[in-house]
């Protein structure tokens, strides 16, 4: 009888040791859940806004987008090209698109015309920047016209913080194609226009503004082959080329007709 009853205080005893665990338990969740509830509503959800998903939807839209170009690493000639691009987005990361440009050509800073000459037995050297007569269509590179049809793949879309209360979305793309281009040059029987078929590659940066504005940057290889003196000996030229554009999306809102 003694071992019943002191069992059954022992079992008592547990059940009563369980019960108060469980309600400590439970009240220090409802303190964990009432401190939640208060930095949702504090100050510091007012300060940071929460992190939204993809921000820029660009499958079904159609991207015009004008542009200035400036080429890099140029002997003889730098090209500032305005021009513009219109691309019709398939899907988010897949597109096509038409591009075109008419090219400025001045004289660039590299190019040097260097002479040496001989009076008596006194030689002197000396280099100088040349006269656009003199290399008008006798450099290569004197690009006038330029256009193209490509095919862009933008696989990488993100986001990154600015002092950790804004983002800015941006999308990484790369892009392939055929080019056409006119050129200054020696011809058969003079010195003229010419036109070459080329390709190019290169990859690009955007940053969405908003639904329907962004700020776009590119760099591309210009690849084509152009006449040289004695005609018709050709030399396969590679241009870099630098684009800034904005871009501008129709229609303005996704889904909309």
């Amino acid at each position: 009888m003694r071992r019943a009853l002191s069992g059954l205080f022992l079992l008592l005893g547990l059940v009563l040791a369980s019960s108060a665990f469980a309600q400590q338990t439970t009240e220090q969740e409802a303190g964990d859940v009432s401190e939640v509830d208060r930095a949702a509503q504090g100050p510091l959800r007012e300060r940071i806004a929460p992190v939204s998903g993809k921000l820029f939807s660009k499958g079904g839209r159609f991207e015009i987008s004008p542009s200035v170009t400036l080429s890099l690493a140029d002997p003889f000639f730098t090209k500032y090209v305005f021009g513009g691009a219109l691309t019709y987005h398939l899907i988010d990361s897949l597109a096509i698109g038409l591009r075109g440009g008419y090219s400025l050509p001045t004289i660039s800073s590299a190019a040097q015309i260097c002479t040496t000459e001989t009076t008596g037995t006194n030689t002197v050297r000396g280099c100088r920047s040349p006269l656009f007569e003199e290399v008008n269509g006798r450099a290569p590179g004197q690009i006038r016209l330029l256009a193209g049809a490509d095919l862009q793949w933008a696989p990488i879309y993100g986001k990154v913080s600015l002092l950790a209360e804004r983002f800015i979305h941006f999308d990484l793309y790369a892009v392939g194609g055929v080019a056409a281009v006119q050129y200054i040059g020696p011809t058969a029987t003079n010195i003229g226009p010419n036109l070459t078929v080329g390709g190019n590659v290169g990859v690009g940066m955007r940053f969405f503004v908003n639904s329907w504005v962004s700020v776009r940057a590119e760099l591309r290889d210009l690849i084509y082959v152009e006449n040289v003196q004695p005609v018709p000996d050709t030399q396969l030229r590679n241009q870099l080329l630098f684009e800034l554009g904005v871009s501008f999306f129709l229609p303005t809102t996704p889904g909309e007709s």
